[in-house]
């Protein structure tokens, strides 16, 4: 029994008392710019205009950054690659690529959008190796004249397919209609690099007299200039290249205008992956 007046002392234990304590605070510097599957990083909303001027921006930072870096460790670079430095640092003038997400599924018919379309101020490509088939030798020459890197028919198969020439020299090819039989043949080499020659993309000309030559040709000169392919990939999205990073910004709206209309020509009348809508 406590006297009268005494101090009385409850004891607590630890445990509740940690319990009782407020969360604490985490203020890492790295904690803002943490996202997951969840919480996403946000995608800025721009306007077409605004993100060239973005990408363009980004294009000549980078380029800064590589000058800087030859201007410190070129000599140690060209010493180790064994080449010798025959003037100041020549940057790369890069692709602008445009991507769409169309929301498409390429397993449904009607949804794997696949063509081309010619840009108003080409694609900057001027070095673009193209690839003919033909069974005719007066196709075959025109075809040379006309900036061809290789024609032929069944001896240029031949080549291809025993692995004298590597299709990995090309970036394009073009068929006349009497030699598509006999690129079945070569199809498992040109397939995976997108080289088969397509009714879709235009690259399978008729072998008429009249219109073979005239038409390879034609086609020839589309495919090394201003001509882009366009593809759906798995993910229902879209991509192209739409100029260069040296052209102008006038240029490249004029290419992602013409893209865009083209895209909306095209466009199928139903798409869409079927997701289930939300509310019931």
């Amino acid at each position: 029994r406590q006297q009268e007046g005494a101090q009385t002392t409850t004891m607590v234990p630890l445990r509740s008392l940690i319990r009782r304590l407020p969360p604490p605070v985490r203020s890492s510097p790295r904690s803002s710019a943490y996202t997951t599957r969840a919480h996403p990083k946000p995608v800025p909303q721009l306007s077409i205009s605004d993100a060239i001027d973005s990408v363009l921006r980004d294009v000549e930072e980078r380029k800064v950054k590589r000058v800087e870096r030859w201007d410190r460790f070129g000599e140690k670079i060209a010493a180790r690659k064994g080449v010798a430095i025959d003037g100041p640092y020549r940057n790369q003038d890069e692709t602008i690529e445009l991507s769409l997400n169309l929301n498409l599924d390429p397993r449904k018919p009607g949804q794997s959008l696949r063509g081309t379309v010619t840009l108003p101020h080409g694609t900057g490509q001027t070095n673009r190796r193209v690839i003919v088939f033909t069974s005719s030798p007066n196709v075959a020459t025109a075809a040379l004249s006309a900036g061809a890197a290789a024609a032929g028919g069944e001896d240029l198969i031949s080549d291809i397919s025993n692995g004298t020439l590597p299709v990995t020299q090309f970036d394009a090819s073009i068929a006349t209609t009497d030699v598509m039989s006999s690129l079945s043949s070569i199809a498992r080499l040109l397939g995976p690099r997108g080289l088969m020659p397509s009714h879709k993309i235009g690259t399978i000309v008729s072998s008429e007299k009249d219109e073979g030559e005239e038409g390879v040709v034609s086609t020839l000169r589309d495919q090394m200039g201003g001509l882009v392919q366009y593809r759906t990939d798995r993910g229902g999205i879209v991509h192209a290249g739409v100029g260069k990073a040296s052209f102008d910004k006038t240029d490249l709206m004029d290419n992602v205008q013409a893209f865009l209309r083209e895209i909306q020509d095209v466009k199928p009348d139903n798409f869409g992956k079927g997701k289930k809508k939300g509310g019931g």
